[in-house]
């Protein structure tokens, strides 16, 4: 009888050691401000690879959606229109799709009209990397690679866009304000 229920015991630990490793690799904990951005690497809607890396020097806002989420879609006209204004001034829109069918993402996108790119977060990988857990999740990444700002379910407006473009291009860069 004690060493079944040793055994038992033993199984019992590592069924629940593995559950928690699962539920640990679910999402990582979200980025905070000041936090360096996670790299990752995605394909748009027309096959083409999109490194966060490739944007440094840009402001980038990455924003997670999906197409049945009602307030991921009622922000998107505003992510564009900004995205229409300012994308000449080193301001970048990555919309990353949540687990979503590519057809049905690029119907979507066709239909509104959407010019920024759309990448497909086909394993949910990214959002895990970004502690996203429920939709929208706008991420504002400065310059240097830097997070500056994370808004989980807040509905972007063309105002709260450019705002925090201005305070993003604004600031004091991070390593220029350790020189002085």
């Amino acid at each position: 009888m004690g060493q079944a229920l040793t055994r038992k015991l033993m199984v019992t630990a590592l069924f629940l050691s593995t559950l928690v490793g699962s539920a640990m690799a679910m999402g990582s904990r979200p980025p905070a401000a000041g936090m360096p951005a996670s790299s990752f690497s995605l394909t748009d809607l027309h096959g083409q690879a999109h490194s966060l890396e490739q944007y440094r020097g840009k402001i980038v806002l990455v924003n997670f959606w999906a197409t049945w989420c009602k307030p991921c879609t009622s922000e998107m006209p505003a992510m564009q229109t900004v995205y229409d204004q300012l994308r000449d001034k080193d301001f970048v829109v990555l919309a990353v799709n949540e687990l979503e069918d590519e057809a049905k993402v690029r119907e979507h996108i066709q239909q509104y009209k959407h010019t920024f790119p759309v990448l497909l977060d086909r394993e949910n990988q990214v959002a895990n990397q970004y502690g996203v857990f429920g939709l929208p999740v706008s991420v504002f990444i400065d310059q240097q690679g830097v997070v500056q700002e994370y808004i989980k379910g807040g509905l972007l407006t063309e105002e709260k866009i450019q705002e925090i473009v201005s305070r993003i291009q604004h600031a004091t860069p991070v390593k220029a304000a350790f020189l002085h």
